[in-house]
């Protein structure tokens, strides 16, 4: 008789994979698949919105390199996930989204809240699959590779009520073997420019973080005296603390008017995994491949057309980067100390001396930090802000929604990485207005005791919006709201609040939440137009 049913083998795959967390908020159509999961060794925690549950998913697969996973409800609870899952796409995020559906039959004559899942996931997934019995660990084995090879991403399985619950035997469980990173056959025209390159320069993106090629970016950056700039994403895949490190670019206009000249003084620019999905307008064709050579280095061939590439090489970023590592000869570059001429021009477009205001709280806050302290941020002025000022020593140390750039993803992913990685000190910035959006789940951190320290930018406004606004000469307009107790909100919850006007009550107050035993919000009064000329 057969002792499993098809939830068991899904679940059992993902288990299989590493695993060991769920989020969503279950409804009656997937409480087999919860039980399934709980069962193979996988904790299911209850999240306030589907939203905030992927964010929290996407958050342990930063720390734990397992895929994460997103349970929702059929029609409503699905629905409510598509910006989270649409950005996991965007972002390169292995997020296996399960979600209930009523069975095909059932659906012929049974109408309320069913819509075609499918139809709705498909262009903002990988791929969607509808789980059967007869080949449930076909589809769990597609969906975990799938999701994690190549570019990462989504995968989408409706699992039908009837499905999940069906008793299944399956003779020999489908597994496809590991892909290998293939190295480029021919290098030689590629380690030829780079040997005579002598003011050559990295950009590194995305493709680099998620094929862990930060060995491989160091070491061709050291031997070959090679500066890097990363996208804000891949920030710390070399050492901001590093001499040969620029720095994240992308959304800083400030910062762009330092990094894009010196790229533009370069003789060959090397893009490692380099997505340019990051980037802002301002960093769209700045080089030109026909005076310029370029080598882009990615997963896929180009179709983004941000940029064009003198030579194009589709591959592994650590493989390709080793390969032609060796069969390159390093030489002088930057000879007349413009690398850190261009650091020291950085470090003066973003001082930390400000006696208050949103810096200010940048900079106290990550002093009062130990150095492997993970931070997370949300959209809006105060992550262009942090973006450039925040140092990463390692990657994965600066969590963001960074292509779709959502409002509130800070506080879900710090819950995240925290819950992967209870013994770190974890760090949101969000703004007032983020906030606000998910502030429920202030209470989804008390429920699974993370300490986790939440520092709101309270200058209520949409601040970044506004700004934007008051340099085109228009009238204010839908971008202010109320000055709310922040503070009270988290005490409310049960949680720790603190109101900071000053460095030195900031200074205090992190020094206590430091400390505590649970989740701490830190409301941080601002004037609205301490962005002004700093971003």
């Amino acid at each position: 008789m057969p002792d499993k049913r098809a939830a068991d083998y899904l679940a059992e795959r993902l288990y299989e994979a590493g695993c060991r967390h769920a989020f969503g908020m279950p409804g009656g159509e997937v409480l087999t698949l919860v039980d399934a999961l709980e069962k193979a060794g996988i904790s299911c925690v209850l999240a306030r919105h589907e939203n905030a549950a992927a964010f929290m998913a996407e958050g342990v697969w930063h720390r734990t390199g397992a895929p994460g996973i997103l349970i929702a409800t059929l029609g409503p609870g699905i629905l409510n996930g598509i910006n989270a899952i649409a950005n996991a796409h965007q972002d390169r995020v292995p997020l296996i989204v399960l979600a209930g559906c009523v069975d095909a039959a059932e659906a012929e004559t049974y109408t309320h809240q069913v819509v075609d899942q499918q139809a709705v996931l498909r262009p903002i997934t990988k791929a969607s699959f509808r789980l059967t019995a007869e080949a449930c660990d076909i589809v769990a084995d597609k969906a975990v590779t799938i999701a994690t090879e190549d570019r990462p991403g989504p995968v989408h399985i409706d699992v039908p009520i009837g499905v999940a619950n069906t008793p299944v035997t399956v003779a020999r469980l489908t597994r496809r073997p590991a892909a290998m990173p293939a190295v480029p056959a021919d290098l030689s025209q590629a380690a030829a420019w780079l040997s005579e390159a002598e003011r050559p320069v990295m950009i590194a993106g995305l493709d680099a973080m998620n094929e862990d090629a930060g060995d491989a970016v160091r070491g061709m950056a050291e031997r070959f005296r090679i500066p890097v700039i990363t996208t804000y994403k891949a920030k710390g895949i070399l050492d901001e603390d590093h001499a040969l490190s620029l720095g994240g670019a992308g959304l800083s206009p400030l910062a762009d008017s330092a990094l894009v000249p010196f790229v533009q003084q370069s003789d060959l620019i090397l893009c490692a995994g380099y997505d340019p999905i990051e980037m802002r307008p301002g960093w769209r064709d700045v080089w030109d491949p026909a005076r310029t050579r370029v080598i882009d280095i990615a997963a896929v061939p180009n179709h983004q057309y941000m940029h064009q590439a003198t030579l194009n090489v589709v591959g592994n970023t650590r493989a390709t980067l080793e390969a032609l590592s060796k069969a390159a000869t390093p030489r002088e570059t930057w000879a007349n100390g413009e690398v850190q001429a261009v650091r020291s021009e950085l470090a003066k477009l973003f001082p930390v001396n400000d006696l208050w205001g949103a810096a200010a709280v940048i900079d106290e806050v990550e002093a009062a930090l130990p150095a492997d302290a993970i931070a997370t941020v949300d959209s809006g002025a105060h992550r262009i802000l942090l973006s450039q000022m925040w140092t990463c020593r390692a990657p994965r140390t600066l969590l963001q929604s960074s292509a779709l750039c959502t409002m509130g993803c800070a506080m879900p992913l710090a819950f995240g990485a925290k819950l992967a990685e209870p013994d770190r000190p974890v760090v949101a910035f969000v703004g007032d207005a983020g906030f606000m959006m998910v502030a429920g789940e202030v209470s989804t951190a008390l429920d699974l005791g993370l300490p986790v320290i939440i520092v709101v930018f309270v200058d209520a406004s949409l601040a970044l919006i506004e700004k934007k606004q008051r340099e085109r000469q228009l009238p204010n307009a839908a971008v202010d709201f109320g000055h709310f107790d922040f503070a009270a909100i988290a005490r409310g919850f049960g949680g720790y609040g603190h109101t900071v006007r000053s460095r030195e009550e900031l200074h205090a107050a992190m020094a206590t939440a430091l400390t505590a035993d649970r989740v701490t919000v830190i409301a941080a009064e601002i004037d609205r137009q301490s962005y002004d000329g700093r971003i």
